[in-house]
């Protein structure tokens, strides 16, 4: 597996492009990341999300009709490709699948297991390839992804943090924004955040 991710738009928002035995696959392509996606791919077979959000999506319409391949997200972040929430400007793209939950598919011989954890969003999940997660806005080096949006949810991220905790496989994380860290690193501070967000959304204990 060879990764390959660049920074994209005000956010820094990360793109990647994962490529498996000769196929490629785009991982939340944000602002301006046309050019850099067509420069960097022979074989492009589909287009990840780790959620919905305007910087993570925003050029998935144009490689799309460029490239003619599915375009995957998880079902309850669905309605932000196509509806632009944040009337950020957002160009509306279908997406042509679903992914429920945790689940696991094949992309042409490939196994991608996407794991739900919600909390940035109803549909925040990470990707799962080999031992990597690409965890979008859920983890970062050094923190956590924030819970104060619209469609966010403080409770949410608690759960999985907790959900998280208990994985004891390690992972390399490529996070949505930032450098790459490990979960094992990560998951030392989870019991700090989720006190952090126990008290920032008044659950006492």
């Amino acid at each position: 597996m060879k990764i390959k991710y660049k920074p994209m738009g005000a956010y820094a928002t990360n793109c990647y492009i994962v490529t498996i035995e000769g196929k490629d696959l785009i991982i939340d392509a944000g602002v301006g990341a046309v050019d850099w996606v067509v420069e960097n791919v022979t074989n492009p077979v589909a287009i990840l999300n780790t959620h919905g959000h305007f910087d993570h999506v925003w050029s998935e319409a144009e490689l799309k009709k460029r490239f003619d391949i599915p375009i995957y997200v998880p079902a309850q972040d669905a309605f932000m490709l196509e509806n632009d929430p944040f009337e950020q400007g957002t160009p509306s793209v279908k997406a042509d699948y679903l992914v429920e939950g945790d689940e696991l598919l094949d992309i042409q011989g490939i196994k991608v297991q996407y794991r739900h954890f919600a909390g940035h969003t109803q549909g925040n999940s990470i990707i799962e390839i080999g031992d990597v997660w690409f965890c979008g806005d859920f983890l970062f080096q050094g923190s956590i992804g924030r819970w104060d949006f619209p469609y966010s949810s403080g409770a949410d991220m608690i759960k999985s943090l907790q959900k998280a905790m208990k994985i004891e496989q390690d992972f390399k994380l490529y996070s949505g924004h930032g450098n790459p860290s490990r979960l094992s690193i990560e998951q030392k501070a989870f019991p700090q955040w989720i006190a952090y967000v126990k008290r920032d959304i008044g659950i006492m204990y």
